[in-house]
């Protein structure tokens, strides 16, 4: 599958301001294009069900559970996706991608069975709603986890126009299916959604077929102790609690929430703010990914490449200076788009807050939760660098950190005045961020020792 980089590389190379917005555009699409989608197919299907007479607690609880499913889906489902990518990336190296077909089907069976068993366990709580309810429910847990499989597949392979083409397709579907099976209330809409995932789930699937060949149907190579990092898996868990961690604190709390269906709550004060704070992140995301794709990636390789090809010691610290300048000149870019892109929003929080029927009560909430979600795209790229320095233990300590001081500080503002609603939030991504940098820190600054003194 052709890589993200090369279509930036050749935007970047016209060498004008219009190629220049060009890959901008090209990669603000494609690193947020699926989220954005997702997103806004599922308020499609709201409003729209909503101004064709759909009761309106249908709607609601469609929306409730649909939240509830992508959490815990990201939570119980997503703990193959590190694992599984550095896994198929070993693979690769070792050119033996007939081995990654196999693999891929035994880990869709490992999430399908794994999120069937989860399903069940919590089938008896929903004991006052339909049964056909709780069998959309669940099914709808086990394609959601799959998909997430198959899109860090697809992402880690590059292929990140075919993931935007699956959501668009996958959604579009989603959409006019709810508003068919709509009449059928709160179970038509999760029908409607159920057959729409199901229907992006199958056509990635089928890419990826077509991709690999195989010589057995599964395997379940990516489990064995010998290949895979298990450090992996508590990275991918920890991160998506952490990021889960304030809104399920505020989902829970009789003071913020109400219940909505079955055990299943929402917060009317904390939900409508940080939802729309995650739009901003198109900017930073699209200059994350064009300079990591561009910029950084080409001198990571070549930094490697001078040590497994003899080069000297001279030439092996110029390119490392040169990396930490690629990562360094990143990072301020990064820095100067996120904080234009939050002070705009900010001078405009009530007219896009009156824009989506949200009370400008919240507008504190608001800001606070852009900057928030500006710390998490520089916490992100931090864990990217790390990534490709084979850093994970740094990265399990970051979320750690990040998940209990998120829960941790955002239980602790509940006790506040609600003016400081949100900062629990700001407050765990702000000392992340930090601790990040202080461990990129060192482990640039001591690369060449680990590299060549620490090898086994």
């Amino acid at each position: 599958m052709a890589g993200i980089g090369f279509e930036l590389r050749k935007l970047l190379r016209k060498d004008s301001f219009f190629g220049l917005i060009q890959a901008y555009g090209y990669a603000g699409i494609i690193s947020s294009g699926p989220w954005i989608l997702s997103i806004l197919g599922v308020m499609v299907v709201g409003l729209l069900s909503l101004s064709l007479k759909t009761p309106a607690s249908d709607v609601i609880s469609f929306l409730v559970s649909i939240t509830y499913l992508t959490a815990f889906s990201l939570i119980t489902g997503g703990w193959l996706q590190l694992m599984l990518t550095r896994f198929i990336a070993d693979r690769l190296f070792e050119n033996t991608p007939e081995q990654i077909l196999p693999n891929l089907m035994g880990a869709l069976l490992v999430t399908t069975v794994g999120s069937f068993v989860i399903g069940l366990l919590f089938w008896p709580l929903f004991g006052d709603t339909s049964l056909m309810y709780r069998f959309l429910m669940v099914s709808s847990l086990i394609v959601l986890s799959d998909i997430w499989v198959l899109v860090i597949m697809m992402s880690g392979l590059r292929a990140y126009n075919k993931v935007l083409m699956a959501f668009a397709m996958g959604y579009g579907f989603t959409i006019a299916l709810s508003l068919l099976l709509r009449r059928y209330g709160l179970e038509g809409l999760l029908g409607g959604f159920l057959f729409g995932q199901s229907i992006m789930m199958f056509w990635m699937l089928g890419l990826l077929v077509r991709e690999f060949s195989a010589s057995t149907l599964i395997s379940f190579d990516f489990l064995d102790k010998h290949k895979v990092f298990y450090s992996l898996v508590a990275i991918s868990v920890t991160y998506n609690l952490g990021v889960w961690a304030d809104k399920f604190v505020f989902w829970f709390s009789p003071i913020t929430s109400e219940a909505v269906i079955g055990p299943l709550r929402s917060s009317l004060i904390y939900d409508p703010p940080i939802s729309l704070a995650y739009l901003s992140i198109i900017p930073g995301m699209a200059v994350f990914l064009l300079r990591m794709e561009a910029d950084f990636v080409d001198r990571c390789q070549a930094f490697y490449t001078a040590i497994t090809d003899g080069k000297t010691l001279v030439v092996i610290r110029q390119l490392k200076v040169d990396m930490i300048d690629t990562i360094r000149s990143s990072f301020f870019e990064i820095f100067k788009v996120q904080i234009l892109t939050i002070i705009v929003l900010m001078l405009n929080a009530n007219e896009i807050l009156q824009l989506f029927n949200v009370s400008t009560n919240f507008r504190m909430l608001f800001s606070v939760d852009l900057i928030a979600v500006g710390m998490q795209i520089v916490l992100l790229s931090i864990f990217n660098v790390l990534f490709y320095l084979d850093k994970r233990h740094l990265i399990l300590y970051l979320t750690l950190l990040f998940a209990c001081s998120n829960f941790i500080f955002t239980w602790l503002s509940l006790y506040l005045d609600p003016e400081f609603y949100g900062f629990g939030f700001a407050i765990a991504i702000f000392i992340t961020t930090v601790t990040g940098f202080v461990f990129l820190n060192k482990t640039l600054s001591q690369l060449e020792y680990e590299t060549f003194m620490l090898q086994k």
